[in-house]
Order: structure tokens, then C-alpha cells, then sequence
């Protein structure tokens, strides 16, 4: 080999060190501002609101109790008539109200029972149910109820069935502002954690909406709603 081939490959091979220890320098490099830009923080933004229900199904149910079974039927209607009356008395209409057939049941027909035991052999329950928008309507009725009692109609009403008689329908008009108050509050910690870590906040990597919930705001007033929705933001940090 000549001097001259001997001082090309020796300065091919100098090059060929500087060019892969320059691109192991610049791939060093650009690892670090990637591993820069993965520094993040997750936070989570509330939202809450207290709302008045927007709808009320109210089932009442009556139960009737006749040795008769003709005369049963007939406790039944008196009971259905006189619910409705006392519904169309706090301002609701044929429209909202809805009666639901009896469920009648023979005490007789159970053969292991003690039949000299019994004191009706017939009894029957059914439902009055009232379906409408006037909540305020509702809790009328609701305060009234002894009414229907004082006239002899034998009403079973319990705590839970009460809970679960107003809802709230109109998600649809405050959730743009929920997700967007529940984002800023969400922005306001992660800026209070970058000022705290003496960093810097940058863009939104991921944003994650929770999902809505809807609950009884307390156990006394089961027509105020709270409506709750959490969003999840994740934001790159830098120096």
C-alpha cells in the first residue's frame, strides 16, 4: 500500500470518528430535550352545581284489604278515584297521572297456611303514579298526603320511595360550562405545582372528561340536585 493510499484511509477514518461522535453528541442532545419535553403533571379540575329537579315520578301506592272480592275491586277503584281527585286538587292534570292494574292477592290460596288465622282473605296494592315538570306541584301533594289519609285511603310511602322521585333532565345546558370551569380549575393547580417546582407551564399533553353524576344534594330535600364532574388534564412542564 502507498503512502498516499495508507494517508487516505487514515483521514477517512478520522472523519468517520468525528461524524459518529458529532451525531452521538446531537442524538445525546436531542434525548435530553425529549426527555425535557416528557415532563409532565397530571392534576384533576372539579366542578359542582346545585340545581332544582326538572321532573318528578311519584308512584302512591294504596293497598285495600275485602273478604269480598267484588267489593275488593271496588275499594280499588274508590282508591284510584280518589287519588286522582286529590292530585287534580294541587294542580295536575288527567295527562300526567297514570293508573297501574292491582295486584290481587288470595290468602286462601296458599294451602299450608292457617286459614282460621286469617282476617281478610283478600288483599290488593296498586300504584297512582304521577309523572310531570311541576316539581313545586309535587311537594304540595307530598306535604298534603294526610289528606288521603283522613279519608280512609291506606297510602304506603316510604323514604326511599321518595328519594327517588325527582331527577334532574337538563344536563345538557350546564355541561359546556361545567367542563369549562372544571378545566380552569384544573389549569389553577397544575400552575400553583410548576410555580412550586420552578418550572414552567406548557401546552395540554391529555385531557380526560369524567363523567357526570347527578345525586340527591342531602336526604331532606331529594329535590335539589348536585350535579359533579371531575376532568383529568395532563400539562408538559419545561425550565
Amino acid at each position: 500500500m502507498t503512502s498516499v493510499t495508507k494517508g487516505s484511509a487514515l483521514a477517512l477514518g478520522i472523519c468517520v470518528v468525528l461524524g459518529l461522535s458529532a451525531l452521538g453528541y446531537q442524538l445525546a442532545d436531542a434525548a435530553v430535550s425529549v426527555k425535557a419535553m416528557e415532563r409532565t403533571v397530571s392534576v384533576k379540575g372539579l366542578s359542582e352545581r346545585d340545581v332544582d329537579a326538572t321532573t318528578a315520578a311519584w308512584p302512591i301506592r294504596y293497598q285495600v284489604a275485602e273478604n269480598d272480592l267484588d267489593k275488593l275491586y271496588l275499594d280499588v277503584e274508590k282508591n284510584q278515584r280518589m287519588i286522582s281527585v286529590f292530585l287534580k286538587k294541587h294542580g295536575l292534570s288527567d295527562d300526567e297521572i297514570s293508573l297501574a292494574p292491582p295486584v290481587i292477592a288470595d290468602a286462601y290460596a296458599n294451602q299450608w297456611g292457617d286459614k282460621s288465622q286469617i282476617k281478610f282473605r283478600y288483599t290488593g296494592e296498586g300504584d297512582v303514579t304521577v309523572f310531570t315538570t311541576k316539581v313545586d306541584a309535587v311537594r304540595k301533594a307530598m306535604a298534603s298526603l294526610l289528606e288521603l289519609g283522613k279519608q280512609g285511603v291506606v297510602v304506603s310511602v316510604t323514604k326511599e320511595d321518595i328519594q327517588r322521585v325527582f331527577s334532574y333532565e337538563d344536563l345538557s345546558k350546564i355541561k359546556p360550562a361545567m367542563i369549562e370551569e372544571a378545566t380552569k380549575n384544573a389549569r389553577a393547580v397544575a400552575e400553583k405545582f410548576a410555580q412550586d417546582s420552578n418550572s414552567k407551564l406548557g401546552k395540554i399533553k391529555s385531557a380526560q372528561q369524567g363523567q357526570f353524576s347527578i345525586n340527591n344534594r342531602d336526604d331532606s330535600t331529594p329535590h335539589m340536585k348536585r350535579v359533579r364532574v371531575v376532568t383529568t388534564v395532563e400539562y408538559y412542564l419545561s425550565d
